[in-house]
Order: C-alpha cells, then sequence, then structure tokens
C-alpha cells in the first residue's frame, strides 16, 4: 500500500503537530513526525507554550521571568526548527504561544484547519505516559479534531526509521 497523499498533496500537505519541551520522548516524537512527514510529502509544526508566570509582588520581576521563559521557549524552538530542516529539508511551520499548554494545544489545532495529525512521545519509564496524553485521552479527546499518534518514548531511531 503507498503512503504518500494523494495528488493534491502539494496543495494540502499532511502536517504532523509536535509539541516541544525538553524531553528525551519529545525527540522521539519528532523523529517521528519528520521522518512520516518525509516519506508522505507531509510537513512538520512544532508548537510550544509559554505557561504564565505566577504572580509575582514586584512586576518587573514577573516581567523578567516572562521575557526569560520566552528566551528560552526561542532557543528551544529554533534548535528543533533545525532538526527538522535537516531530517525533512524543509522548515517547519513554527506556533509559540503564551498561555497554559493544554489550552493554546487545543485553542491551536482548533484555529489551524491545516494541521493533520498530532505526534506524542509516551514517557519510557513513567507509570503514566505524561500529563498531556493522559489529559488527551480522557477529558481533552472529546476535543479533538484530529487523531492523536503515540509513539513509546522507548523507540531507537533505527525502530522509527523502520516504522516511518
Amino acid at each position: 500500500m503507498n503512503d504518500t497523499a494523494s495528488t493534491d498533496a502539494s496543495a494540502h500537505p499532511r502536517v504532523f503537530l509536535v509539541v516541544v519541551d525538553d524531553s528525551e520522548e519529545m525527540r522521539v516524537a519528532l523523529r517521528f513526525a519528520g521522518q512520516r512527514a518525509r516519506h508522505t510529502g507531509g510537513r512538520v509544526a512544532l508548537f510550544r507554550a509559554i505557561e504564565p508566570v505566577e504572580f509575582q509582588h514586584w512586576m518587573g520581576v514577573g516581567e523578567l521571568m516572562r521575557e526569560e521563559a520566552r528566551q528560552e521557549a526561542e532557543a528551544l524552538m529554533d534548535r528543533m526548527s533545525q532538526q527538522v530542516v535537516e531530517m525533512t529539508g524543509a522548515i517547519p511551520i513554527i506556533y509559540l504561544r503564551e498561555g497554559t499548554t493544554r489550552e493554546e494545544l487545543m485553542n491551536l489545532i482548533d484555529e489551524e484547519k491545516s494541521i493533520s495529525v498530532m505526534v506524542l512521545g509516551a514517557a519510557a519509564k513513567a507509570d503514566n505516559p505524561g500529563p498531556l496524553i493522559s489529559y488527551l485521552s480522557s477529558k481533552g479527546a472529546a476535543r479533538l479534531r484530529i487523531p492523536i499518534t503515540i509513539v513509546p518514548g522507548s523507540l531507537t531511531d533505527e525502530e522509527i526509521d523502520a516504522l516511518t
């Protein structure tokens, strides 16, 4: 069976959304999404939410913390974007938002109709797959309009390449 998109794939390529954080399982999800995008003529989209800073007594301190969080998020997105370009040869779509990850992710999926699939990595050494996967597979599932691919965080690059 041929896994490439239909003849209008260039007009509407599949978009594989990856939620970016510092975890090992995210890197597994990123590789999976990159390989799928490369093999199907799709694109990778990267999402990161900058969580709100808790109330600070001094407004300047809170603003400084918010700015530092944004700079860290931008640096992480830049590094992940470079990896996507190396894997796929294409620049990823970047979504960087301020707010809680859950709410901003759900809003993004509602707003961006081009997103086809969300790819998440499950924690390899934990009693649960992770807070986002737990939420999306229970309460959040009713709000989703796209499928989720959950990639085991323990997969090696070779195993991912064989699967994709």
